[in-house]
C-alpha cells in the first residue's frame, strides 16, 4: 500500500508539473545571428540547431517555448531582470558566467578557432598574429580570450555586435581574421561564397579557463526546479534519439563531444 501511495504521489506530482508548465510558456532568449545554431530564414522565422533543441526540450517538458530574440550581450542582463526565463543561445559554461547564472549540463561542445586568409601562418606560439586585426563578437568568450591572450601578442581586437558583421568586414578586408566557434566558422562562413580564399589558421583553442566545459542553457541563480527539469529533458531527448535527429540535420559529426 505504501508503494502504491508513493507511485500515486509521484504521478500526481508529474501531472501537476506538466499542467503548470503548459500554462506558463518558457521564455527563452536567443540571438538569431549565429548560423547554423540560430539564424533567420527568408520568411523571417528563427531556425537552427539551438532553436530545434529548445523546441524539443519544451515538448519533452510539456510546455510551450516563447522565443525572445535579442543581441548576445543583452541575454544575461535580460535573464537577471526576468525578461526571459532561460538562455539557449550557444552560451559556453564558464566560471565567470557561473557567478551570474546557473547552467544545465552541456548540450554541445566544440573548440574555438581562428579564420584568416588562406596561406597565413600563425604558428602554435601565435607569433604570426602580431600587427593583425581580429574581429570578435562583443560579450563573447572569444572577445575575452582575444583581449587577454591575443592582444598581448600584438593583436588589435575589434568587437562587433554580431558574428555576421565580422564576416562582412573580414570578406571586405577591414579585419585580418576572426576568432569564434569552429563549427560556426565552418558552416557560417568557410562553406559560403564569402568564405572562399579563407581557412582555419593556428591551433584549436580549448582552454577551460576561457572556453569552459561546453555549451549549456543558462537560468537564473537558484532556479533548481527549472534546472532539474531542463537537465531531465536533455537526458530524455538524448536517450530517445531526438537529439541525434536534430544533430544530423545540421552536422555530419557528433557535436555533443566527449
Amino acid at each position: 500500500m505504501k508503494k502504491l501511495a508513493l507511485l500515486g504521489a509521484l504521478a500526481l506530482s508529474v501531472l501537476s508539473f506538466g499542467t503548470s508548465a503548459a500554462d506558463r510558456p518558457l521564455r527563452i532568449g536567443i540571438e538569431a545571428a549565429y548560423p547554423p545554431f540560430a539564424y533567420k530564414t527568408q520568411e523571417g522565422q528563427i531556425a537552427g540547431f539551438d532553436y530545434d533543441i529548445g523546441n524539443a526540450l519544451c515538448k519533452q517538458m510539456n510546455t510551450q517555448c516563447q522565443w525572445v530574440e535579442m543581441e548576445f550581450d543583452g541575454l544575461i542582463p535580460a535573464l537577471k531582470v526576468r525578461k526571459i526565463d532561460a538562455i539557449l543561445s550557444s552560451m559556453s559554461i564558464t566560471d565567470d558566467r557561473k557567478k551570474s547564472v546557473d547552467f544545465t549540463n552541456r548540450y554541445y561542445n566544440t573548440p574555438a578557432r581562428l579564420v584568416m586568409k588562406d596561406g597565413i601562418t600563425v604558428g602554435d606560439d601565435l607569433s604570426g598574429l602580431s600587427g593583425k586585426k581580429i574581429g570578435v563578437q562583443r560579450g563573447s568568450i572569444h572577445e575575452r580570450f582575444a583581449r587577454e591572450v591575443l592582444a598581448p601578442k600584438g593583436v588589435e581586437v575589434a568587437p562587433y555586435s554580431s558574428q555576421n558583421e565580422v564576416y562582412l568586414d573580414l570578406a571586405a578586408g577591414r579585419v585580418d581574421g576572426t576568432l569564434a566557434d569552429a563549427t560556426l566558422l565552418q558552416d557560417g562562413f568557410l562553406k559560403t561564397d564569402a568564405g572562399k580564399g579563407f581557412a582555419f589558421a593556428g591551433p584549436a583553442f580549448t582552454d577551460p579557463q576561457y572556453f569552459g566545459d561546453g555549451v549549456g542553457i543558462a537560468v537564473r541563480k537558484g532556479s533548481k526546479d527549472q534546472l532539474d527539469a531542463l537537465n531531465g529533458a536533455l537526458d530524455a531527448i538524448r536517450a530517445n534519439g531526438t537529439y541525434k535527429q536534430i544533430q544530423d540535420k545540421y552536422f555530419d559529426f557528433d557535436i555533443y563531444g566527449k
